[in-house]
């Protein structure tokens, strides 16, 4: 993970006191979509120079067409989600130009079919059984279907099982599913964070904080990855020694309620539990 960004909704931008009691920066301050927003962290991350094979994204990312576009634009490839209703062309349709039967002579081309949903585009196909990778309990495979179409809102790509992708027209079906399944590794990647770090958790009401927040988490990646190179310089093997990370959060909430420590007013140590007073009989 290069890089996490905090989505600001419209009510938070319209709002300049409210930005600046949280300490939102001055050139943070402007509404963005959240393709917009991955947009711009691509751009910082390819100037950075670091390589990437293909850009992924869930149905949220992938409904949008500018999104998609501007990752064509850039000569990116990309596999994003969407939904089995959106309209497609088949691939080889045309575009003509209508013959106005009244009235003034038509302006615009149309295509030469009509437009159908994905899912029924995709019933037509074949479906093959595909494995793209070893699995911790064996080979992974699933039945995928591919086929060349067109969207109904903009330029003609590659649709695989709900899903579509701007590819190299050489690409195995083979290499278009492993693309599609790597989505997991994201997910995997932002339930950790959520359940292990207590992403969702997090109630920082400053900009400054989930920037902390976020700082920390950077540099935790790095730090288990010099980690993991010295265990495997050393030959060591087998899982990671303990505590594990759940360990340790569950450490810091035991931690956390516990009751704080009284410290008595005559005495200079500190009392871990109230004592309760001797009556006498």
């Amino acid at each position: 993970m290069v890089g996490l960004r905090l989505f600001l909704p419209e009510t938070w931008t319209n709002d300049p006191e409210r930005m600046m009691r949280a300490g939102v920066p001055k050139v943070r301050q402007t509404a963005l979509t959240k393709p917009e927003i991955a947009i711009e962290e691509i751009d910082r991350v390819i100037a950075s120079g670091v390589r990437s094979g293909c850009v992924l994204a869930d149905a949220g990312y992938g409904s949008s067409s500018p999104f998609r576009q501007a990752l064509s634009e850039r000569g990116l490839n990309w596999t994003v989600g969407r939904s089995r209703r959106q309209n497609v062309y088949p691939g080889d349709v045309a575009l003509v130009f209508p013959v106005a039967r009244a009235g003034n002579r038509r302006k615009y081309h149309i295509p030469d079919r009509p437009a159908i949903s994905a899912e029924t585009m995709l019933t037509g196909e074949k479906w093959r059984k595909v494995s793209w990778r070893q699995g911790t309990k064996g080979r992974l495979s699933c039945h995928f279907a591919t086929a060349r179409v067109g969207l109904a809102e903009g330029h003609r790509h590659r649709m695989l099982d709900g899903r579509v992708q701007a590819m190299p027209g050489d690409a195995s079906i083979k290499m278009l599913a492993a693309a599609i399944k790597a989505r997991w590794i994201c997910e995997q990647a932002h339930l950790q964070l959520k359940e292990e770090l207590g992403l969702d958790h997090f109630e920082g009401r400053s900009w400054a904080s989930r920037h902390a927040l976020m700082t920390m988490i950077a540099y935790a990646f790095p730090q288990s990855r010099r980690l993991k190179a010295e265990r495997r310089k050393k030959g060591i093997t087998g899982p990671p020694p303990k505590p594990t990370m759940p360990a340790i959060r569950q450490a810091i909430l035991d931690l956390f309620a516990r009751p704080p420590p009284m410290r008595s007013p005559h005495r200079a140590r500190i009392i871990a539990e109230p004592v309760k007073p001797k009556i006498p009989k």
